[in-house]
């Protein structure tokens, strides 16, 4: 049992594409996340009013703060974009620096612009200057190891007017692969004199106060460790505060939140979508349950609400009847 914090962090729910819907949202929310980011928005999207990136822009009143993420290279479209934004709903802007998919940095966007310092202190400034709220930055420990610049680029952030800086301690060479070096959030820390937010490898309470007393961090991201679990932020903050760990969720309760969590898909995509979106993570839901790989095959399989329903009901019924 470790010492208890002697001060709040707070905890953010990290953008992930495809994943950090409203309605993965709201469930985090609900479990103890304290800040909430959209999925990364193309500032091109916005700039030319595409349906399924105004989709994306959506909110619900309980998200509060919640900020939006931009990516693109272009400091006019990010102007433009912000402008057009301004009469929603966010407390902040945060940029995405830091994104490694290829479909990305081949566009020049995401963590290609770390190697794009000059281009990348045009884009936050341009940001600042069209934007009502705080502009906040997320990048990465570097584009590879012998490119590791995440101190000096978040000094020129910082010197452009960025208000916050978000660093994942992973390369993007590396992608997920590896450790995250927790040793770069600790240097930018000390570098900047703006709030550094700590992300990668939260999986536990543990790495959570790991993070904070090596690094020094402002708050914590948590992204992959939430997948599946988004009772996690809870269990942080409790052993944060306490110094000790709270009991992991009961089958009860893992089954309300999937179904909770199917019917917020369901009302926020509709019914086909709402499924598709759906079947990542009911495959995180289950993972690591007992007999899971077959019902998860089951579950991909499903082309409605009600077979997903009744399959779960049934698999954890036999959970509770095997006194798991």
């Amino acid at each position: 049992m470790q010492e208890a914090l002697k001060h709040e962090v707070p905890l953010y729910l990290a953008p992930m594409a495809g994943i950090t819907d409203l309605p993965f949202r709201s469930i985090c929310k609900e479990y103890g996340a304290d800040v909430l980011i959209t999925e990364m928005v193309s500032t091109r999207g916005i700039v030319f009013d595409d349906a399924k990136t105004s989709k994306l822009l959506s909110t619900g009143p309980e998200e509060k703060p919640i900020g939006v993420q931009l990516f693109g290279n272009a400091p006019k479209d990010f102007a433009v974009a912000v402008k057009k934004i301004a009469h929603l709903p966010f407390d902040f802007i945060n940029i995405n620096m830091g994104c490694p998919t290829p479909k990305i940095v081949k566009n020049g966007d995401g963590c290609a612009l770390m190697k794009e310092p000059e281009l990348a202190s045009e884009i936050i400034r341009a940001c600042v200057e069209a934007s009502e709220v705080p502009v906040t930055v997320k990048i990465r420990k570097g584009w590879d190891e012998e490119s590791v610049n995440a101190v000096e680029f978040s000094l020129m952030a910082e010197n452009s007017g960025a208000t916050m800086i978000a660093i994942h301690g992973r390369t993007r060479e590396i992608f997920y692969r590896g450790q995250a070096d927790w040793d770069i959030i600790r240097d930018v820390k000390r570098a900047v004199s703006i709030p550094v937010i700590g992300n990668g490898d939260v999986f536990t309470p543990e790495d959570a106060a790991g993070m904070i007393q090596m690094t020094n961090c402002d708050g914590i991201m948590i992204g992959r460790g939430a997948l599946g679990r988004p009772w996690l932020f809870g269990e942080i903050k409790h052993y944060l505060k306490t110094g000790r760990k709270l009991s992991p969720p009961s089958l009860d309760e893992r089954y309300r939140t999937i179904l909770l969590h199917l019917d917020k898909a369901i009302s926020y995509h509709g019914e086909r979508l709402g499924i598709l979106e759906m079947r990542k993570h009911l495959a995180w839901y289950i993972k690591g349950l007992p007999h899971s790989a077959p019902v998860k095959n089951a579950l991909q399989q499903c082309k409605d609400a009600d077979s997903i329903r009744e399959i779960l009901e049934e698999y954890f019924s036999r959970l509770v009847k095997l006194g798991c």
